[in-house]
C-alpha cells in the first residue's frame, strides 16, 4: 500500500482523506507515496496559530527567537543526512540538494546571528530617530514595530522544498509570527521529512508551526488582516491567491516572489580569451544546469555584443556538451532530471514557442543521451541553448520561461541597447554582468536597477568570492518589479519587519521612554547620590543621570593633547592659520574634548563598570576655545543583557547618552558610549548564568564566533 504524506495541524499530525495526489520519483518514475488534505480544518489551524501560537511567539524577546533559530539549526544540521536521501527523489544533484537543505539551514544561522546584533532584546522594535514634534520638544513622535497578531501562510514552489520554507520562517519567527506552511504537492515529501524534525526537536512552541501537505482548500477564504500571505510560484497563481474575496476585503498582506525572464549580460569590452568572457560563459552553464535549471533565479536570456556571439554559442556549446544528464547519484552525472513528466511536458512546450523567432543551437528534446537512468522513466530533458537574431522584434524570449535547463542568446548593438533588451523581461529578480570596465558597469546598473531585484557584478577580482548569479543571500534583498512579483523577501532585518505593524507613536519624552525602555532627549533624568558606575547592571534605571563638575580648558591641555597624541592639525597649534580659518582662534583637539568628558564622569576605583566597550553616533557640534568651561552629562539609555558562559562574570551592556557642553550650556559633543557592566549573581535563580537560559549577545557586541555552515552557505531560489 502506497503510504500517504500527514500535515500537521493544530498540534498533531493528521492523514488527508479522499482522492490523493501521486508522487513519483524523478529519476525512475516510481511511485513514493500520496498527498491529500481533504478533511483538515483550514480555519481551525488557523485560529490555532493565532490563539496558540501567536501569544507564545510573542512573548518571546528577539534574542530569545534568536536563540530559538539557532538551536534549530544546529537540530537540522546534525540531521542533514536523512534530508539528503529524502531528496534525492527529487532528482537533484548532491551540489543541488546541498543549495536546498545546507542553504536553508545556513538562513536560520544567519538571522539568529542577526537577531542577536541587530533587534534589541525586547519583544517589540523602536524604528528610527526620534521626531520633534513641539518647539520645546515636550511633545515628540517615533515609530514602534511590534508583531502581528495573525498567522504567516507560506505557499511555496516546488523546487526548493527546504530552502524555500526556511527562508521564510526565518523572519516569520524572528519578527514574531506562528507559521502555516504549504509546500508544492510534487515535493512535499521532503518538506514534510523536515517539518517533523522541527516538530521532533521541541524546540519551537506549540502553535509556531503547522504544515498543509495536499491543496490548500478553502483556507485564504479565512484570512484576516492580521495574517499575511506569501508566495512563490508562477505570476498566474499568485494573481488569483492575492484576488481572494478574504484577501481583499480583509488587506490581508501578500507578498509575492514569482518565475522571472532573468539575464546575463557580457560587456562589449570583454573579448573572448579575457577573464571576464571565460566567467560569463561558465556562469551561464552553471545556471543552466544546476536543479537542470528550475531557479527562479536562473538566467534565462544572455546579451553579448553582436561581435561576439558566434564565440560566445561555441563556447557555450562546448561547455554544455561535457555535462552529463542522467541519475544523480551515477558519478560523473552532473545534471538530474525536472521535477516530474508534468514539467517536461510543460518546458518541451515553452522551447517550442519560444521556437518562434529563434533557432535551436544546442540540444534536441527529442533526442539527447542521458547517461544513467531510464530516459522513458525519468523526468529526463537535454540543456537547451537558443539564438534569438532580433531581440526587438519577437516578444517570445521576453514573455516566455520555458522553467528547465533552457537559454536564449540574444545580440546588442551598444550599450543603451543592452540595457533596452535588459528592461524588455518586464521585472526580474535578478541580472548580472560581466565587465571590466566600471564606466559599463555603471550605465548597465543605473539604466536597469529600476527593473531589477538584485543585479550582481562580476570581474576577474571578485569573481572567486562571488555566490553567483542564481543566489539570493539572507543579508540582502531577494524580489523584484513587474512580472517578478513586486516582493520583497529576505534583506536582513528588513524582512522580520514585513511581519510587524509600524505603528507611529506620539507623546512626552517621558511617556514615550518608559514605553520603549530606551531614554530619549526630554524625558525625566533622575539623579542620585550613589555614582551610577558604583552600580550593578540590574540597579541601574533608564534615565538615570550624573551630571559631573566642570573643567576650564586652558592652552597647556591643547600643547600636551597635541604632543601625547601627535596631532598637530594647523586649528590647535598654529594662531595665524587658525585666525584665517572659520575657527578664528585656536581650538583643542575634539579628542581631548572627550577624554576631558571621560575624566569628568569615570568613577576611578574598582566596581561593577568592566569596561569601555565602545563609543556610538559621535558629533562634535560647536568648537571649544581656550578658557571654555566644560561639563558633562551621562544619562543611562539603554541596557541590554549580554549572553554569558558559566565560568564568567555575567554581564550586561549598558549605552549612556552622553551631551558635553560650554560655560554658555551650548552642547559641544554628542555621543553614546557603551560600558560592560557586572549583573548581580541571583542566589535563588539557577539559571541565571546557564547560557541555555540567559539572553543572548547585544546588538552592539562584538562578532567572535567559531565558522558555521551559514558562512557558506549558497541560497538560491
Amino acid at each position: 500500500m502506497t503510504a500517504r504524506l500527514r500535515s500537521y495541524s493544530q498540534g498533531e499530525w493528521v492523514e488527508g482523506t479522499g482522492t490523493a495526489v501521486e508522487l513519483t520519483h524523478a529519476v525512475t518514475g516510481e511511485t513514493i507515496g500520496e498527498a491529500s488534505s481533504e478533511g483538515l480544518d483550514f480555519k481551525g489551524m488557523l485560529d490555532y496559530s493565532r490563539t496558540v501560537g501567536g501569544p507564545k511567539m510573542r512573548a518571546l524577546t528577539f534574542h530569545e527567537r534568536a536563540r530559538m533559530l539557532k538551536e534549530m539549526a544546529k537540530y537540522l544540521m546534525d540531521r542533514k543526512d536523512e534530508f539528503y536521501r529524502v531528496s534525492e527523489a527529487t532528482g537533484a544533484t548532491k551540489t543541488d540538494s546541498w543549495i536546498d537543505i545546507e542553504g536553508g539551514i545556513g538562513t536560520f544561522f544567519a538571522y539568529s546571528s542577526k537577531g542577536r546584533r541587530e533587534f534589541p532584546n525586547e519583544t517589540f522594535y523602536m524604528e528610527g530617530n526620534v521626531e520633534p514634534l513641539s518647539k520645546d520638544n515636550t511633545f515628540v513622535g517615533r515609530h514602534i514595530c511590534v508583531p502581528l497578531e495573525g498567522a504567516a501562510v507560506h505557499i511555496n514552489a516546488f523546487n526548493f522544498p527546504i530552502w524555500g520554507m526556511l527562508e521564510k520562517l526565518a523572519p516569520t519567527f524572528l519578527g514574531g509570527m506562528p507559521a502555516i506552511v504549504k509546500p508544492a504537492t510534487v515535493t512535499s515529501y521532503l518538506t514534510e521529512a523536515m517539518v517533523r524534525a522541527m516538530i521532533e526537536s521541541r524546540i519551537l512552541p506549540e502553535g509556531a508551526l503547522q504544515l498543509i501537505v495536499g491543496s490548500t482548500g478553502d483556507l485564504l477564504d479565512h484570512v484576516t488582516g492580521q495574517d499575511i500571505v506569501t508566495f512563490t510560484g508562477s505570476a498566474t497563481v499568485g494573481r488569483k491567491l492575492k484576488a481572494g474575496k478574504a484577501m481583499i476585503e480583509n488587506s490581508t498582506r501578500f507578498n509575492q516572489e514569482a518565475d522571472s525572464l532573468n539575464f546575463s549580460m557580457l560587456g562589449p569590452e570583454s573579448k573572448p580569451g579575457t577573464e571576464e568572457f571565460d566567467l560569463f560563459v561558465k556562469e551561464v552553464v552553471r545556471e543552466m544546469t544546476v536543479k537542470a535549471g528550475q531557479k527562479c533565479t536562473a538566467i534565462r536570456r544572455t546579451m553579448v555584443h553582436e561581435s561576439m556571439v558566434d564565440d560566445v554559442i561555441k563556447a557555450i556549446s562546448k561547455r554544455l556538451s561535457t555535462v552529463k544528464v542522467g541519475d544523480p547519484q551515477v558519478d560523473g552525472v552532473r545534471m538530474g532530471p525536472l521535477v516530474g513528466k508534468s514539467q517536461v511536458s510543460d518546458v518541451r512546450k515553452n522551447v517550442e514557442c519560444l521556437k518562434d523567432g529563434s533557432e535551436l543551437v544546442f540540444g534536441d528534446p527529442d533526442n539527447f543521451d542521458v547517461a544513467a537512468g531510464d530516459k522513458s522513466k525519468g523526468a529526463f530533458f537535454p540543456a537547451t541553448l537558443l539564438y534569438c537574431d532580433s531581440p526587438f522584434g519577437t516578444d517570445a524570449p521576453h514573455n516566455i520561461e520555458a522553467f528547465g535547463p533552457v537559454n536564449t542568446v540574444m545580440p546588442y548593438e551598444n550599450i543603451d541597447e543592452a540595457i533596452e533588451l535588459a528592461k524588455l523581461g518586464r521585472g526580474s529578480l535578478v541580472g548580472s554582468l560581466f565587465t571590466s570596465n566600471d564606466n559599463v558597469a555603471k550605465s548597465v546598473v543605473l539604466g536597469t536597477a529600476s527593473h531589477h531585484g538584485r543585479i550582481m557584478v562580476i570581474d576577474k577580482t571578485s569573481a572567486k568570492s562571488s555566490t553567483g548569479h542564481g543566489s539570493p543571500l539572507p543579508g540582502l534583498v531577494h524580489g523584484g518589479p513587474g512580472r517578478a512579483g513586486g516582493g520583497e523577501e529576505l534583506g536582513g532585518v528588513r524582512s522580520a519587519l514585513h511581519y510587524m505593524q509600524r505603528t507611529a507613536l506620539q507623546g512626552s519624552p517621558t511617556t514615550l521612554t518608559h514605553v520603549s525602555n530606551e531614554w530619549i532627549k526630554g524625558a525625566a533624568q533622575p539623579t542620585d547620590r550613589i555614582h551610577p558606575f558604583r552600580k550593578y547592571f540590574d540597579e541601574l534605571e533608564i534615565g538615570e543621570t550624573l551630571i559631573t563638575h566642570r573643567r576650564t580648558v586652558t592652552e597647556a591641555d591643547i600643547v600636551n593633547f597635541a604632543g601625547i597624541s601627535g596631532d598637530f592639525f594647523y586649528a590647535h597649534m598654529d594662531d595665524i592659520a587658525a585666525k584665517d580659518s572659520f575657527f578664528e582662534k585656536r581650538v583643542a583637539h575634539g579628542y581631548f574634548v572627550l577624554s576631558a568628558a571621560a575624566g569628568l564622569f569615570v568613577d576611578p576605583a574598582p566596581g561593577p563598570v568592566l569596561a569601555n566597550y565602545g563609543l556610538d553616533n559621535l558629533r562634535f557640534v560647536k568648537p571649544v576655545y581656550v578658557g571654555d568651561t566644560i561639563q558633562a552629562r551621562l544619562t543611562c539609555k539603554q541596557k541590554t543583557a549580554k549572553d554569558t558562559q558559566p565560568d564568567t562574570v555575567p554581564q550586561g551592556v549598558v549605552a549612556w547618552d552622553v551631551e558635553v557642553t560650554n560655560q554658555d550650556a551650548e552642547p559641544v559633543a554628542v555621543y553614546t558610549i557603551l560600558t560592560l557592566v557586572k549583573r548581580q549573581e541571583k542566589a535563588n535563580d539557577p539559571d541565571a548564568n546557564d547560557p541555555k537560559t540567559a539572553i543572548p549577545d547585544s546588538p552592539q557586541a562584538p562578532v567572535t564566533r567559531e565558522p558555521q555552515e551559514s558562512d557558506k552557505a549558497t541560497l538560491p531560489v
